[in-house]
């Protein structure tokens, strides 16, 4: 299929708009040019043939290797024969939530047209990675993971590794991801995945070569669709230094949980006999227990592994639920930015909102859907933070869903919660269900201040971490308990909360958090962008320059 290139008015567009960005975000800060083209093609990740989607013709998607402020520039042509959109999972989009690559605030790509994403990480570092938000996709593929390093003159509290490698498991279905979308959009449950993936590839698919004696760094993401994982390299203990973009306690550990949408940074040191080792990946908190393996291999080895992989851990809540308390902020390191991360005293500001969100399962209609404080969201016809640019008044309603759960039945609604700018929010995360739920709000990073089972109430703060909790973008919340986060909310736009267990966020277990500032300053948010896709009722609106 051919490539629909840039003509030379978009071109235009873009370079005015990297003009505009330079005044805006300071010549000094590098750009990355990355050209991606999207495509379906056979893939045989669990040894049948598959429809996949390839960017560049790799599966899983290129790596994107940046530097703390850098701005990537990302020209994704679509060659898919239906609409399509990325996302960027856990890259903060700082006064930019047109970018976020969801529906919510972003038009898809049509086929055969391209759009170029304008990216800054500003102020992160970290591991995370991106994956197509649309249609079920995600299933498919077109995922690939995110490394931020931080600039020379931040000092890392860990020596070099000799080697960064990333780690992307997940669960996946041997079925075509249209074949699933169809089952969800006739009301239906997936049934239990087919088996786990390391990097794309089933059983011993994955190898990564190290040498003995060295130490290496393993960036560690969930790009699955509904289980947490636990991820162990027999005879190897693995040293945590980071989650989503921060850094923490060099804890120690000899497996690691690992949620769906979350990332963590390991290093491992190559200090055993030279031979073949298994890296070992499998589900938590199942009836069935699917596992994988993959190889660590030494450049010297003497032997390949063989037997059995390595057991993993007790399936009892409180083993994970303990490991996840241990997860702790490094306070004496440094952030991305030249100052300690430990300085933001978050335990010693006043709370101005409590939030509490609930998750929930029923029928709709005769149809299968999920909600949060009952309200299953709908899509509207046209992108909610273009509706809320150019007033167009009808696509959603502020307010549309309730600070506290209800209890009532579950219904229909294009959910849109209202939020101050420079707000400092709690949420609770209540999970009355037997399942373990995993949650990701795009555009921040939160403190998670406490967890635990049974119900939470105005008490349960007297166990909350006020000193150094982790601060991520997302978190678990274990079957019939609560989590509970801290966020300053100092990032102006329509983003995207959400589960990251796909089935439930495809039929309604998501709404958008609109933080709003009526001054409209640069300084709080950048314009719409001139190359910014219009459809629905947007479609034919001028957009105004930078």
């Amino acid at each position: 299929m051919s490539l629909n290139l840039m003509g030379g008015g978009d071109m235009w567009y873009l370079c005015a708009t990297i003009l505009s960005l330079l005044v805006i975000v300071g010549a000094e800060d590098p750009y990355r040019f990355f050209t991606w083209n999207v495509t379906y093609g056979d893939i045989y990740p669990l040894g049948v043939r598959q429809q996949g989607i390839l960017i560049n013709g790799q599966f899983p998607g290129p790596d994107i290797y940046s530097v703390t402020n850098n701005n990537l520039i990302i020209n994704v042509h679509n060659s898919l024969p239906e609409p399509f959109l990325l996302s960027w999972n856990g890259i903060q989009q700082r006064r930019n939530s047109y970018e976020d690559g969801v529906y919510g605030t972003t038009c898809p790509i049509p086929p055969g047209k391209n759009f170029t994403y304008i990216l800054q990480v500003k102020d992160q570092i970290g591991s995370f990675y991106y994956f197509p938000s649309l249609a079920f996709h995600k299933a498919a593929g077109g995922f690939g993971g995110i490394r931020i390093l931080s600039r020379p003159q931040i000092p890392v509290p860990f020596p070099d590794p000799a080697g960064d490698f990333t780690v992307l498991i997940g669960d996946w279905y041997k079925a075509n991801h249209k074949t699933l979308k169809a089952i969800l959009d006739n009301g239906k449950k997936l049934r239990f995945p087919d088996g786990i993936l390391i990097n794309g590839r089933g059983p011993n698919g994955t190898s990564f070569t190290v040498e003995q004696g060295k130490t290496y760094r393993f960036r560690i993401s969930n790009v699955g669709l509904q289980n947490s994982l636990n991820f162990r390299i027999q005879g190897h203990k693995m040293k945590l230094v980071e989650v989503e973009g921060t850094h923490t306690l060099q804890t120690t550990y000899s497996s690691l949980d690992v949620h769906v949408g979350q990332s963590y940074s390991v290093l491992v040191t190559a200090d055993q006999p030279a031979q073949d080792y298994y890296i070992a990946v499998s589900t938590r908190f199942t009836s069935q227990v699917l596992t994988t393996t993959g190889v660590l291999h030494y450049s010297n080895s003497a032997r390949r592994v063989s037997g059995p992989p390595p057991g993993g851990p007790t399936t009892e809540i409180d083993w994970s639920l303990n490991q996840a308390r241990s997860i702790r902020t490094n306070l004496t390191a440094s952030g991305p930015r030249p100052n300690p991360q430990g300085s933001y005293h978050y335990g010693l500001i006043n709370i101005t909102r409590t939030i509490r969100l609930a998750n929930s399962a029923g029928q709709v209609n005769g149809k299968q859907r999920y909600a949060v404080n009952s309200v299953s969201f709908i899509p509207a016809d046209t992108p909610l933070k273009l509706a809320d640019h150019f007033k167009i008044g009808g696509v959603f309603r502020v307010g549309s869903i309730p600070d506290n759960p209800t209890g009532g039945k579950m219904y229909l609604d294009t959910s849109v919660m209202g939020a101050d700018f420079r707000a400092f929010v709690e949420i609770v995360f209540e999970n009355k269900e037997s399942i373990l739920q995993s949650w990701h709000l795009d555009g921040y990073s939160f403190w998670v201040v406490g967890m635990n089972g049974g119900k939470w109430t105005p008490a349960s703060r007297n166990q909350y971490n006020l000193r150094d909790a982790v601060s991520r973008c997302t978190t678990q919340v274990y079957p019939r308990s609560w989590t509970a986060i801290y966020i300053a909310l100092d990032n102006v736009g329509m983003w995207n909360l959400r589960t990251e267990f796909w089935a439930r966020q495809y039929l309604g277990q998501q709404f958008y958090l609109r933080v709003y500032s009526p001054v409209e300053s640069i300084r709080d948010e950048y314009p719409i962008p001139k190359n910014a896709l219009l459809c629905g009722r947007a479609k034919g609106r001028t957009t105004r320059p930078l």
